[in-house]
C-alpha cells in the first residue's frame, strides 16, 4: 500500500498534475488497490481534514491580506517603509523587505505578500534603477518572511498537526526568526547593491511630511498590535483574530483611508474565494494522504529506525534540515507539514528535542522551499505578477537563499532564538 502510494504520487508529480490532485489520486489509488477499505474512506478524510474550528482562520486572513491589498493599506505600508530607507545605497530595496516585513505581520501568506505590495515593489524598484530580475528576486525572498511572522497559516496547520504546540506560542516564536531572516536579506541587498552601484532614488523626505506619512500609517501598523496582543491577552483566539482581521481591513479601507468602494468587494471576494479553495483543497488531499502513512504505521515504523540510531539531537536536526530541503525543492510548505510533520515530531520528541524550536526549523525549512527551482511557487507567482522570466530570478536568488540558509543554521544551533519569547510571553 505505502509503495503504491508513492509511487503514484511522483509519478503523477513528475507529469505536472498539481500537488493537490496528486495527493488525492495516490491516496485513493493505494486505498483501492492496496487495502480493503471502501474507497469512500479518502473522502471522509478529506472532509475530516477541514473539519475544524482553528482552519477557519486560514480563509478570513487570506480574505485580510485581500482587503488591505484593495484598501490602499498595501501602499501607505509602502510609503511609510521607503521615507526612512529610500534615500540609502540600495535603498528601494531595504524599503522592498520592510515593507513585506509589515504586510507579514497582516497576510499570514507568502504569496499574498509577494503578490500585493511586492509586485508594487517591483515596479518601484525598476524605476528607480534596479534591474527587474533582481528586484523579483528580492520580492520573492522577502515574501518568504509571510508564514514566519505572526499570524501565519503554515503555523495554525502545524499546530493543529501536534499537541505539544498552541497557535499562540507558534506565533509568537516566529518574531524573532522573522526579524533575523529580514536582517540578514537586509545584508545581502547592501552586498549586491554596493557590487552594481545600486544607489538611492530620492532626497529623504522633510520631518513633517515624515510625520504626516508615519500619522497616516497607523491603522494599518494597528493591525498587527490587535492581532498578536488580543491573542496574547486571551481577548480572542487566532481564529477570532482572523475575523478580527478582516472586519479591520474593512473599515479601514472604507472609512479611514476611503479608497475601499461597494463596487470592489465582488472582485476582491472572488480572489479570495480562489486562493482560499485552493490552500484547502491541497490540505483535504494532504490530511488523505497522511492517513494512509498512519494505518501503515509508517510514522511509528521510522520513529523506531531512527530511535535505534542514537542520533545526537543536533544530527538528527542537521539531517532533518537536508531532507526538508530536498523535499521543498518539489512540494509546497502545507502539504509538507501535513504528510512529514506527524513522522517527524514524534522522533523529535523522543530525542528530547524543545517542540516549539523543532516546530520553527520545520516551518522556517519548508518555506524557503517556495524559493528554490523547480516547483518554487513564490518563483512563479513574482514571475507572473512583473513578466519577468522564471529563469532570470533563478539566477538572481543565490545572495537571498544563503541569507535564508544562515538564518536556517542558527536556529538549529540555538534553540532560545524560537523558544524564548514565546517563554517570556506565558505560553
Amino acid at each position: 500500500m505505502t509503495t503504491i502510494l508513492f509511487a503514484s504520487f511522483f509519478i503523477l508529480l513528475a507529469i505536472g498534475v498539481p500537488v493537490a490532485f496528486a495527493l488525492g489520486i495516490a491516496a485513493g489509488l493505494a486505498v483501492h488497490f492496496g487495502s480493503g477499505y471502501p474507497l469512500i474512506v479518502v473522502v471522509k478524510e478529506m472532509f475530516s481534514g477541514l473539519d475544524s474550528f482553528p482552519l477557519m482562520a486560514v480563509p478570513f486572513f487570506i480574505l485580510a491580506a485581500e482587503l488591505m491589498t484593495g484598501g490602499a493599506m498595501t501602499r501607505v505600508l509602502l510609503r511609510f517603509a521607503a521615507q526612512f530607507v529610500g534615500h540609502l545605497r540600495g535603498g528601494l530595496g531595504y524599503a522592498n523587505l520592510l515593507s513585506s516585513t509589515l504586510f507579514a505581520g497582516i497576510s499570514g501568506s507568502a504569496l499574498a505578500d509577494a503578490a500585493g505590495p511586492g509586485a508594487m515593489m517591483v515596479r518601484m524598484m525598476e524605476s528607480g534603477g534596479y534591474d527587474r530580475s533582481y528586484a523579483g528576486a528580492l520580492t520573492a525572498s522577502a515574501a518568504v518572511i509571510g508564514p514566519i511572522i505572526p499570524p501565519s497559516i503554515i503555523m495554525i496547520i502545524y499546530a493543529m498537526q501536534v499537541d505539544q504546540v498552541s497557535v499562540g506560542a507558534l506565533f509568537m516564536a516566529g518574531i524573532v526568526p522573522g526579524l533575523l531572516m529580514m536582517a540578514m536579506l537586509v545584508a545581502a541587498n547592501w552586498h549586491v547593491c554596493r557590487r552594481r552601484g545600486f544607489v538611492g532614488s530620492a532626497p529623504r523626505p522633510p520631518w513633517p511630511e515624515m510625520l504626516r506619512t508615519t500619522f497616516h500609517a497607523i491603522p494599518a501598523l494597528l493591525l498587527v498590535v490587535i492581532i498578536v496582543g488580543g491573542i496574547r491577552a486571551g481577548v480572542f483566539t487566532p481564529t477570532e483574530a482572523s475575523v478580527v482581521a478582516v472586519f479591520y481591513a474593512l473599515l479601514c479601507g472604507m472609512f479611514f483611508y476611503r479608497s475601499l468602494r461597494i463596487r470592489d468587494l465582488p472582485g476582491i471576494l472572488l480572489r479570495a474565494a480562489l486562493v482560499s479553495a485552493s490552500v484547502l483543497l491541497i490540505l483535504a488531499t494532504a490530511r488523505a494522504f497522511a492517513w494512509v502513512l498512519i494505518i501503515q504505521s509508517v510514522p511509528q515504523s521510522m520513529a523506531a529506525v531512527v530511535g535505534g540510531w542514537d542520533l545526537d539531537p543536533i544530527v538528527f536536526l542537521l539531517v532533518v534540515n537536508v531532507l526538508l530541503l530536498v523535499f521543498g525543492m518539489f512540494m509546497d510548505p502545507l502539504p509538507g507539514v501535513m504528510v512529514l510533520v506527524p513522522i517527524l515530531a514524534p522522533i523529535a520528541h523522543a530525542l528530547g528535542i524543545d517542540p516549539i524550536h523543532f516546530a520553527m526549523v520545520v516551518i522556517v525549512n519548508l518555506t524557503i522551499g517556495l524559493i528554490t527551482p523547480p516547483v518554487g511557487a513564490l518563483l512563479f507567482v513574482v514571475s507572473s505578477t512583473v513578466r519577468v522570466r522564471v529563469t532570470d530570478l533563478v539566477g538572481e536568488i543565490a545572495p537571498f537563499f544563503l541569507a535564508h540558509l544562515v538564518v536556517l543554521i542558527v536556529l538549529t544551533f540555538l534553540p532560545a532564538l524560537s523558544t524564548w519569547l514565546p517563554r517570556a510571553s506565558g505560553f
